[in-house]
């Protein structure tokens, strides 16, 4: 067994983060820190509230979904502002333009913008899931979606980054954003796991990706 860390660092340089000194061993007895998140910070999932008025948060995820065999779509290396598109989908999975995944696939998709972390390029230029591609994976019944970029569609475009996301939440999709090190898993398939704090309310959180090869 190879377990693959699929999560970026989180640390004070990253957006949305703040670590500082609660406790000190010397003086107090014991470390602790103050942690303030961003609850879309890093390697992250998002919950339908994060943009369905009145859906699910993630204290009501299934977390079955979060845990279980995912398959690596190899679409690197994106240039930036690429729009992904069906067929560059279907010609990752060797799938045929009538041909269907299995219902509840969890779909990771490889483009190397995790290298491109630390730039203005990682949020400013993402490559960004097209409202096409959005609608294929619902009707193929995809349960979970990973990306690398820090979302599923442009973050300085409102009208696209909230159809992209609201069709894949309508459509059942589970969205892990942020994801890393794609590049160094070697298997077509995995065994992924990415699991949410239970936040009451919660809207997204960071989370610890992994993946397993057997």
């Amino acid at each position: 067994m190879r377990v693959i860390d699929l999560s970026l660092n989180v640390d004070q340089n990253m957006p949305g983060v703040d670590v500082s000194v609660a406790k000190r061993l010397e003086v107090d007895g014991w470390n602790a820190t103050t942690l303030t998140l961003y609850s879309h910070a890093g390697t992250h999932m998002d919950a339908p509230g994060h943009f369905l008025p009145g859906g699910a948060s993630l204290d009501q995820q299934n977390l079955s979904v979060c845990v279980g065999p995912a398959r690596i779509v190899d679409l690197a290396p994106a240039v930036p502002k690429q729009s992904l598109e069906v067929a560059q989908v279907q010609d990752a999975l060797g799938l045929a333009p009538d041909g269907r995944l299995i219902p509840g696939a969890r779909l990771l998709f490889r483009t190397n913008w995790h290298q491109r972390y630390g730039t203005s390029a990682y949020r400013d230029e993402l490559p960004r899931i097209s409202v096409e591609l959005a609608h294929w994976l619902v009707d193929q019944q995809v349960a979970l979606l990973g990306v690398e970029p820090p979302s599923v569609a442009d973050v300085n475009n409102m009208r696209e980054v909230t159809e992209v996301h609201q069709i894949l939440f309508r459509g059942q999709v589970v969205i892990v954003e942020g994801l890393a090190h794609l590049d160094q898993i070697q298997a077509a398939e995995i065994e992924f796991v990415a699991l949410p704090l239970k936040i009451i309310g919660g809207d997204g959180c960071p989370v610890r990706a992994i993946a397993i090869e057997r």
